[in-house]
């Protein structure tokens, strides 16, 4: 198992991919993506990142990928509610060592990335739901990880918003290489991806054909 009722089967992305998970209950979904992210261990099993395997490592190797390889955005943002804006975007970089002015700067330039910048003063409970979700995204790329690993990021906001989200995310991390895995019921929001696994009976299966491919089909 590697976690809730997800059984044990391959899963790879290399270089940039927007890969989506459909399929399966909610919980088993989010623990496919808490194992992927090395949020959680699987109960058995192995998840691999380039020579390392995650459910062997020390939390102290985990927490220095979450920081620097791996981003996580979730369905409500999860911005920490006493800090600015800004300062929620340069807390990974502090939390890696970077020095506060570099990483406020750093934080800036992703933050007018997803056209938020003005709003780096406020805190996030005076922002809309598509913007604190921009925000979480900026503080989820900061870092420039290889991964990121989006729980229904646009679960909680109106199509309009959803779009403009999606639009963002998929053109900054084609810009940066940086590889997506994607959970989400939304066919809208899907035909971002470029591949999708599924999950059925508790196990995960590779889809036959890309995400694009399915739709001209369905169509």
């Amino acid at each position: 198992m590697v976690g809730g009722g997800v059984r044990r089967r391959p899963v790879a992305a290399r270089g940039h991919a927007a890969l989506r998970t459909r399929g399966g209950s909610p919980p088993d979904r989010q623990s496919l993506l808490h194992c992927l992210a090395g949020i959680v261990r699987p109960d058995e099993g192995s998840v691999s990142y380039g020579q390392e395997r995650l459910d062997r490592l020390s939390e102290a190797r985990l927490g220095e990928l979450r920081r620097t390889d791996f981003g996580v955005v979730f369905q409500f943002g999860q911005l920490i509610p006493e800090l600015t804006v800004l300062d929620n975007v340069a807390l990974p970089l502090l939390l890696a060592g970077t020095s506060r002015a570099a990483a406020q700067a750093r934080a800036g330039e992703w933050l007018e990335r997803f056209g938020v910048r003005g709003h780096a003063g406020l805190r996030p409970g005076e922002l809309s739901g598509g913007q604190s979700q921009r925000v979480a995204l900026a503080r989820a790329l900061v870092t420039g990880p290889k991964a990121v690993f989006a729980d229904e990021p646009t679960g909680a906001l109106d199509s309009l918003a959803g779009e403009q989200v999606m639009t963002a995310l998929v053109h900054a991390t084609r810009e940066t290489g940086t590889a997506v895995l994607l959970i989400t019921h939304d066919a809208q929001v899907a035909a971002y991806a470029d591949r999708e696994v599924w999950l059925r009976d508790g196990a995960v299966h590779a889809a036959p054909v890309t995400v694009r491919e399915a739709a001209r089909h369905e169509g």
